[in-house]
């Protein structure tokens, strides 16, 4: 069975080489556009990991990774912010938000997933 990453991005070029990168790797990719609709499915999908973006329409990736540490459902998930945000104090803020992990874009494909795997628990290689 693959890994399951949810992808919260609206970027639709940062999507579409997240996902490129992670299926070529065999992970399953379930994607979400908007904070509100990421929050509902990681509720409903419980994937072994959250990418999120911080620039996001309608609610902020702060305010979408507070919401899934409030939630049962999902808090236990570890979250990874990719952002542009690269300013002191920015890992910070995610770091503080709930977020488990920071990764500066734009991403590196050569590096991203060895960066990513170290976020997946040990019972999802």
């Amino acid at each position: 069975m693959r890994t399951k990453i949810l992808v919260i991005e609206d970027n639709e070029q940062n999507m579409y080489l997240t996902t490129f990168i992670l299926q070529k790797h065999n992970f399953q990719v379930i994607q979400a556009n908007n904070g509100i609709d990421g929050i509902e499915i990681a509720s409903q999908e419980k994937p072994a990991l959250i990418l999120l973006d911080i620039q996001l329409p309608v609610m902020d990736g702060y305010s979408v990774a507070r919401e899934l540490r409030k939630n049962p459902a999902s808090a236990d998930i570890p979250i990874v912010a990719i952002t542009s945000y690269a300013m002191p104090g920015d890992r910070e803020q995610a770091l503080q938000a709930g977020c488990t992990g920071y990764i500066e874009k734009p991403i590196n494909p050569e590096t991203f997933i060895n960066e990513i795997r170290q976020y997946l628990r040990a019972d999802n290689p």
